[in-house]
């Protein structure tokens, strides 16, 4: 369980379907494999999840944080040659995380607690596939999520 406050967080942005595998394994892989933003993860870094959709690929939203947890590893690692669909056969890059049991946060349900969420626009960010959390709003999140 997590107790200390992470000097710093981030937001991936990953289906709900592709959430579930990683929290299983204890892993999070980022923008199909690549490695570029897991090189910005620290260990002690706090790491939460949101989900635009349940499915990859599914257009009807779900918008919630479905995972929280702390950055475990220092480096990157590469798994073995997987299928990326549309992305052929990738050896995809992953991250070490530590995860927390945690129930599901809408969106809809914290966004007035968020710092992440006051800016216009806020949302377009989300595209990158990992952003700079504030470390208040990842409390917010633990706070919520934690079962």
């Amino acid at each position: 369980m997590i107790t200390a406050t992470p000097e710093r967080a981030w937001l991936g942005v990953v289906s709900a379907d592709h959430t579930r595998r990683a929290t299983d394994h204890g892993f999070i892989q980022l923008n199909h494999g690549k490695r570029h933003n897991l090189n910005r993860l620290r260990p002690g870094d706090g790491f939460v999840i949101y989900s635009p959709t349940e499915r990859y690929g599914e257009k009807a939203p779900l918008r919630a944080f479905t995972a929280l947890g702390i950055v475990a590893d220092s480096e990157p690692y590469q798994a073995e040659p997987m299928s990326m669909g549309a992305h052929g056969v990738v050896r995809p890059w992953r991250q070490a995380v530590d995860f927390e049991v945690v129930e599901r946060a809408a969106l809809a349900e914290v966004s007035g607690e968020l710092t992440l969420t006051r800016q216009p626009n806020w949302g377009y960010q989300l595209r990158r596939g990992l952003v700079p959390l504030a470390v208040e709003d990842f409390e917010v999140l633990r706070s919520v999520m934690i079962c």
